[in-house]
């Protein structure tokens, strides 16, 4: 399964009554994040709207997915850790359940209809 690192390299604000986010990058970061094809540098980077606005207004956010490569070793790690996960939370459930002490049935609780 592949997964992807999202590196942030800025942030933006939609201007009001047009299309247009107006954005802020880091040149340092970008920088770090581009590619090269033929002799050309590209730069290829999201943008994307946050769910609500920051402390500055901003409304959008920029970054680069950078896809992990993960080796079998990894692979066979985090599926061994996800397997370790799911026993601890059934034993515990498991222990939950019988620490829960049995409601006493009394003479009032009895509906006689």
């Amino acid at each position: 399964m592949n997964k992807y690192k999202k590196s942030y390299i800025g942030k933006g604000t939609a201007v009001a009554g047009m299309d247009i986010v107006k954005i802020t990058l880091k040149v340092e970061e970008l920088l770090k994040v581009t590619h090269e094809f033929e002799g050309v540098k590209y730069l290829t980077f999201e943008l994307a709207k946050m769910q609500s606005k920051d402390d500055f207004g901003r409304t959008h956010t920029a970054y680069v997915s950078v896809r992990e490569v993960a080796t079998e070793e990894e692979t066979a790690a985090d599926k061994a850790a996800r397997i370790a996960a799911e026993k601890a939370a059934k034993k515990a459930a498991k222990a939950k359940k019988t620490e829960e002490e049995p409601v006493l049935e009394t003479a009032d609780s009895e509906i006689p209809f």
